[in-house]
């Protein structure tokens, strides 16, 4: 018996044996990490979720450099027509790519991009009193 004289339905149920490792997988779309010792480097990708974060991807959307350069930036590159596809798609965005959008200006600000923004501020407010306590304080000893 050859493979073209199967039954469709045949067929059909021996791609379903295939595909079995990935039943109730989605698209995500999510960093994978490359680079080496101490100096990462992510590429933002669309992947099947139950892949390994660094394993075979779909398609590499974009890519994002952690570190700062001499400048203090963060170097990232995206294709949005390519986000914009895999979004219409129906995939997945994981927390830290979200963040990440959220900066860019493609996506509204995370609510914990906001939260630690304001416990930021907090923090500095107040060591700029702390410290004018410390200067005023020793001018009243004299």
């Amino acid at each position: 018996m050859r493979f073209g004289d199967l039954e469709p339905d045949i067929m059909v149920q021996l791609g379903h044996c295939l595909l079995k490792k990935y039943y109730n997988a989605h698209t995500v779309i999510r960093f994978a990490m490359g680079g080496c010792a101490n100096r990462p480097y992510f590429r933002i990708v669309a992947a099947q979720n139950k892949r390994a974060r660094d394993g075979k991807h779909l398609e590499q959307i974009g890519c994002y450099d952690p570190l700062p350069n001499d400048h203090n930036e963060r170097i990232v590159g995206v294709n949005f027509e390519r986000l914009k596809y895999w979004i219409a798609n129906g995939a997945h965005l994981t927390k830290p790519v979200e963040k990440l959008l959220g900066l860019s200006g493609f996506l509204p600000l995370h609510p914990m991009t906001i939260t630690n923004a304001e416990r930021v501020r907090k923090a500095q407010a107040q060591q700029a009193e702390r410290a004018a306590q410390e200067e005023a304080s020793p001018a009243r000893n004299e």
